[in-house]
């Protein structure tokens, strides 16, 4: 059982723990969701887990944590998403930018997002995961994408990214 835990912390325990983060916006909560849900599984006892049935338990668990934890939590002083971000080894910027950005977003758009592009899941298996059909999950990233261009100053609709593209044509396009 210790290495059925260790192998599934091992490869999925980053992933719990940024779907917690990603969720509740808190470090201290995350990790305690992150040992919660962990603690659930070897509760669960060893049994004949498909990777990606274990994977999909794993999510649920953690989303079903996460809202537990948002619904009980008291007002308390937390840390801002930026200082986490902080503490963070990122990228660039523009990814800082971006993760402030969707952390703004409500938590039904959020959490999509945070599946669809930082897990790489189809918005088929985030439908399963979320148990909604697959056409909301689209919808929902619709919203976000829409949500996301508007904070950081990107194209609203199509006329705009038309006229822009005219005025300032890409690379591939001045060949």
């Amino acid at each position: 059982m210790e290495q059925f835990l260790e192998t599934a912390i091992r490869l999925h325990g980053d992933m719990v723990y940024r779907l917690a983060l990603c969720h509740l916006q808190d470090k201290a909560d995350a990790e305690d969701v992150y040992q919660e849900v962990f603690l659930r599984l070897f509760r669960q006892g060893q049994k004949e887990w498909a990777d990606n049935h274990l994977k999909f338990w794993l999510i649920r668990t953690t989303l079903h944590r996460c809202v537990d934890i948002g619904r009980f939590r008291f007002k308390k002083a937390t840390l801002p998403l930026n200082e986490v971000l902080a503490q963070s080894p990122l990228p660039d910027d523009e990814a800082v930018t971006l993760w402030e950005a969707v952390a703004k977003l409500p938590i039904k758009l959020r959490t999509p997002i945070h599946l669809h592009y930082a897990e790489g899941y189809s918005t088929e298996e985030i439908g399963e995961i979320l148990k909604i059909p697959a056409s909301t999950v689209r919808t929902r990233l619709h919203r976000a994408r829409k949500k996301l261009k508007q904070q950081l100053g990107g194209y609203a609709d199509e006329t705009d990214v038309s006229t822009a593209h005219e005025t300032n044509p890409c690379s591939k396009c001045i060949k």
